[in-house]
């Protein structure tokens, strides 16, 4: 039986810990994954405070935080971070650049890089964009531009993948889905943490307009008048929180509506296990994480039916509604009442079942193949990527080709200054990936 290929990974965002989200836990989990798989895999993000330079997590997984221009907001220079992309690609001999989040302006700039130094490149798209309002058609043609040579894209749901393929005009064969997963022995039922006699309604998301807090404020008055035994317990932070506390202000529900605040990710389970219903109310979802941690601890869910959401969970783990306010409203009803007659979901079985469809085992594994496939691409020369980016492309097209030649330019120039013989290779610790004898050719 032939031995497993073994890749050197560099996995970049501008999303990751300390920082709580989505994409931060998924980066994490998956680059665990695969060094248990025995693969060495590094992570470069943007710093968060203070917190600048190399630090290490579990695993020896190394992160290079990289200092941020304002506001811990990485400025969209294009080719000033080739020289730090360029140390970090050949001192730990990387040979796929896995970039995550179109929203990531170091997750773009080190596509091109790669794809400069010859590098395979690798994209994984977390969230879905329209096609009408000027911020997403400027994020669109940038996302087209900059993943016009990529190697493979890979989406969270298939409707993710519908999206990312229309907005960057990519053939459907270089585009895989590969779900998001779940740390079941994380999120474990407790039924006894929960309010004796109450009926706990639990919001854990960023109180944000896309995430619906409009719509949850139109929802809690109607639900608390119409269900005296039903609270609501809301954890995250967000612009939309004033909102929410005006409502609560107006109609009394001082007792029956708790603002929670920033809840660190670790905490998120101590949270779910007191509700008896997960409410999701977000109006644009490519995957949504929080409603699989959700019914991992035995919560009924209740969720708009937007984006990838129905694909996620099972038709009797999920009342599905439409994103109005009568109709959530609806579904929560038919919840409570479900609750209210006996009828609760077994939450051992709901773990069970959450459990068995989502591992990261399984996902690392799905993930493992595409980076054996984009190791056997044919490497492009550079007139063939200008080529892509221009194809249909009569102005954007030259103009990102103009930053791209700037930047092989600045990539000889290093290479003269320092070139790559005199860069002294990082030897691998902590996995079963011990040869560091491969360099990039630049």
């Amino acid at each position: 039986m032939a031995e497993k290929e073994r890749h050197t990974i560099c996995m970049v965002s501008d999303f990751f810990y300390p920082n709580v989200g989505g994409v931060e836990s998924h980066i994490y989990q998956l680059s665990q994954c695969l060094i248990e798989q025995g693969h060495k895999v590094v992570v470069v993000t943007h710093a968060y405070g203070n917190r600048t330079g190399i630090r290490y997590l579990t695993n020896y997984l190394k992160v290079f935080v990289l200092a941020t221009f304002y506001n811990g907001v990485a400025l969209p220079t294009c080719i000033t971070t080739l020289p730090l992309f360029r140390d970090i690609f050949v001192r730990e001999s990387i040979t796929i650049v896995h970039a995550h989040s179109a929203f990531s302006v170091l997750g773009q700039e080190a596509i091109m890089h790669s794809q400069t130094m010859g590098l395979q490149t690798v994209f994984t798209d977390h969230s879905l964009f329209g096609f009408a309002d000027a911020s997403s058609i400027i994020t669109n043609k940038l996302l087209e531009l900059s993943l016009a040579n990529v190697n493979h894209v890979i989406c969270v749901s298939n409707t993710s993948k519908e999206n990312t393929v229309l907005r960057a005009g990519l053939q459907p064969s270089i585009v895989s889905v590969i779900p998001n997963a779940v740390d079941s022995s994380q999120f474990v039922p407790n039924p006894s943490a929960r309010a004796l006699g109450r009926i706990t309604v639990v919001v854990m998301s960023r109180l944000v307009y896309r995430k619906g807090m409009n719509l949850l404020a139109a929802i809690i008055p109607a639900i608390c008048t119409d269900h005296d035994n039903v609270d609501f317990l809301i954890g995250g932070d967000g612009p939309k929180r004033i909102l929410l506390e005006e409502v609560r202000e107006k109609h009394q529900l001082h007792g029956r509506v708790k603002l929670l605040g920033p809840v660190d990710h670790a905490d998120v389970p101590n949270v779910l296990v007191q509700g008896d219903i997960f409410l999701n109310t977000s109006l644009t979802e490519a995957f949504c994480i929080a409603i699989v941690e959700a019914a991992s601890c035995g919560l009924l869910v209740v969720s708009t039916r937007v984006g990838g959401v129905p694909e996620v969970l099972p038709d009797d783990m999920i009342r599905l509604a439409e994103p109005r306010v009568k109709s959530m409203v609806d579904g929560l009803h038919s919840a409570i009442e479900l609750i209210n007659l006996g009828k609760r979901p077994d939450p051992d079985d709901y773990h069970r079942r959450v459990a068995a469809m989502y591992q990261w085992k399984d996902i690392a594994a799905r993930t493992e193949t595409v980076y054996d496939i984009v190791t056997r691409d044919r490497e492009l020369t550079f007139v063939d990527r200008l080529q892509r980016y221009c194809r249909g492309r009569p102005v954007g097209g030259i103009i990102y080709s103009c930053i791209v030649i700037i930047d092989f330019l600045l990539l000889c120039l290093l290479t003269f200054l320092r070139p790559t013989e005199n860069i002294d290779l990082v030897p691998t610790f902590g996995n079963r990936l011990q040869d560091t004898t491969n360099k990039p050719t630049h």
